[in-house]
């Protein structure tokens, strides 16, 4: 085996952290998130550690909408962080998700990569961490639940930035 595939080996073999953001509210939002929580733990290559409790919070944008319903998951995972962003993308068509008919809409279903390990991305197809993570109280609330301590590369350290977001009526249920 040459050095480049031994590199490869060594870094699928890794077990990584990684969280993603659950949201929806569409369709019965919490069975929604409980549904997604349950799928995630069963993807190729990633064991579900822990998820937080759910949150109702409101949508960001224009958009007249319902309320969502959101959560995190914390995950260990061996897969790539592009790997698993095509998991996610999979298991959200196979949950229900339709193409956004217009940005910040109503969906079913919403699996967000937020973080994986100290890794950093910024592709055509994907952001590490996810850009939006210091601003948005839906994702930062739940983050907090599992993982207060976590830095995330760049940005700080989670249970800094929950107290620094702004609360949008956020309401843990």
């Amino acid at each position: 085996m040459n050095v480049a595939a031994a590199e490869v080996v060594s870094t699928r073999s890794r077990w990584l952290p990684a969280y993603v953001g659950v949201g929806s509210n569409l369709k019965d939002p919490r069975a929604q998130v409980t549904r997604a929580l349950e799928a995630i733990g069963r993807l190729r290559a990633c064991r579900l550690v822990t998820s937080s409790p759910l949150y109702r919070t409101q949508p960001l944008g224009e958009v007249v909408q319902p309320a969502f319903v959101n959560a995190v998951a914390g995950l260990l995972t061996q897969a790539t962080p592009e790997d698993l962003l095509s998991s996610l993308r999979t298991l959200e068509r196979e949950l229900g998700r339709e193409p956004p008919r217009e940005r910040w809409g109503p969906r079913v279903i919403d699996l967000d990569l937020l973080v994986v390990g100290r890794e950093a991305r910024h592709t055509e197809t994907l952001t590490l961490p996810h850009p939006g993570i210091a601003a948005r109280d839906f994702v930062l609330y739940p983050l907090a639940d599992v993982a207060p301590d976590l830095e995330v590369l760049g940005v700080g350290i989670v249970r800094q930035l929950r107290e620094r977001v702004a609360n949008r009526g956020i309401e843990r249920l």
